[in-house]
């Protein structure tokens, strides 16, 4: 374990290790420090010269990303001549940098933008004849935009693509003040991560297509997450916004800081997940073909599941724990059966060795915990011996209706699938981000995910869904 050291960061104590960088123990203890280059996933590059302190000794300002931390060190972030340092470096940025905020995505959310309201100087000193242009709207590939004027070189993009994604595809082209970022000939930016240089980008010269000018991000909320994308459980946060006379909409997702999970990043696939959550929904309770109203489907549901004697419930991998849970304790009540088969979310194309899993399930990992199992025989002998089947957004049946022939079948979905032609009652329900539960990734980590989402006219959960079946069980002759 690496020794811990005393320092005075604007005259408190604090501790960190010793040798560590000077700008991660600012950083880790929410100590205002700007800069662009830096990035605890990238390292140090040391070329924005932002991140300036004073330390005490030293005969010049230091950068904060290159000062390793030993005892007794005294620093100041702030005072009116490390401030006016870091104002001259911020001037220098500003010189060429186009009036863009207006019409900008990352206004709301752009260091640059931050920082010079912060400096205080609202005037320019420099007039310059004719500023530096360069090309905008430039499309680099996965739906990634450049605008070369914005950019300030802090090349965060350059290593994401050298260091982590190891493809290559963005580099710095030209010398001095005609420096700009671009890809190399015939090297579109494509790789399964590549959106993430949009969260790098600490100013507008990286935005998202997919999100490009269709909200302004001060209008929007925000909740935490995970992606239901794969078993890794990537953290998130899901950036939505309810408009007037409007349901809420979801309009993005991005990584949010977990080192024990996904680090700062997640898979583009991942990313635009979210819009699968308002495509293809279900909306309206069955009976047969004909539509019904909620209670009248859980009322004849509750009469299948009382007068048929071989029921098998059959679980989706990315239901919540609780919901498992319930399942597992309503069909305890009616002595049926269970199963989480669910091969067919198993992809071995699509895992890779960073953060991607084969296994496209949110909490497959909860089975075991549970004891539930996914035995593929097992789940032919309950099936074949099933009279009625009660299927929880598990999709496996879609290319294997048969096997549902001559059963009593309800389905309960939050999006249409090809299961529900088979169905004698649908039930449509809250989908991933609508509910909030516990999910179990592939090593095991528990993670809690509170819906914010609002609508006028709720799915119930499938909590819900089995709590109302079970108080009329209770309630009946059981």
């Amino acid at each position: 374990m690496s020794e811990l050291v005393k320092l005075s960061v604007n005259g408190e104590e604090l501790e960190a290790q010793k040798g560590s960088l000077l700008i991660d123990a600012l950083l880790d203890k929410d100590i205002h420090i700007p800069h662009f280059c830096y990035h605890q996933a990238l390292g140090k590059d040391g070329n924005c010269r932002m991140c300036m302190v004073e330390i005490e000794g030293q005969k010049r300002p230091q950068i904060a990303c290159d000062t390793p931390i030993k005892e007794g060190m005294i620093v100041r972030t702030k005072g009116e001549n490390i401030e006016k340092v870091r104002r001259d470096i911020l001037e220098l940025e500003l010189i060429n940098h186009p009036i863009d905020c207006p019409t900008c995505d990352q206004a709301g959310e752009c260091k640059l933008q931050d920082y010079y309201m912060e400096s205080g100087f609202y005037h320019s000193r420099v007039n310059v004849d004719n500023k530096v242009t360069a090309r905008k709207r430039i499309e680099l590939g996965s739906n990634v935009m450049l605008d070369q004027e914005r950019c300030v070189l802090c090349t965060r993009c350059v290593r994401f693509c050298s260091d982590i994604t190891k493809t290559n595809e963005l580099g710095v082209i030209s010398r001095a003040d005609h420096s700009v970022i671009g890809t190399f000939p015939g090297r579109p930016l494509d790789n399964p991560y590549a959106m993430n240089v949009v969260d790098l980008c600490p100013v507008g010269a990286l935005t998202s297509q997919d999100f490009r000018f269709k909200q302004r991000v001060w209008f929007m909320e925000s909740f935490d997450a995970i992606c239901s994308g794969c078993s890794r459980g990537c953290n998130i946060k899901v950036d939505h916004r309810k408009e007037k006379y409007k349901d809420d909409q979801i309009f993005r997702f991005r990584p949010r800081v977990n080192k024990a999970v996904n680090g700062w990043f997640m898979c583009d696939e991942g990313r635009l997940s979210y819009k699968n959550e308002s495509e293809n929904r279900l909306l309206v309770s069955k009976i047969g073909n004909e539509e019904t109203n909620f209670d009248n489907a859980i009322t004849n549901t509750f009469k299948i599941l009382t007068t048929e004697n071989k029921i098998l419930f059959v679980l989706d991998p990315s239901l919540s724990l609780e919901e498992m849970q319930n399942i597992q304790n309503l069909a305890s009540a009616l002595k049926a059966e269970i199963t989480g088969f669910a091969p067919h979310l198993i992809d071995e194309s699509f895992g890779d060795d960073y953060l991607r899993k084969s296994d496209k399930s949110a909490n497959r990992a909860a089975y075991k915990e549970l004891g539930i199992s996914e035995d593929e025989a097992e789940f032919n002998s309950k099936l074949k011996a099933a009279t009625a089947v009660v299927i929880l957004n598990n999709n496996y049946f879609d290319k294997n209706l048969s096997l549902l022939d001559g059963k009593k079948v309800v389905g309960c979905f939050s999006h249409v699938c090809e299961t529900l032609a088979k169905s004698d009652i649908t039930i449509p329900t809250a989908s991933f981000y609508e509910k909030s539960g516990t999910y179990i990734n592939f090593e095991g980590i528990k993670q809690k995910v509170i819906s914010k989402i609002r609508k006028d006219k709720p799915m119930e959960s499938i909590t819900s869904i089995i709590e109302y079946i079970k108080s009329m069980i209770e309630k009946g002759s059981l």
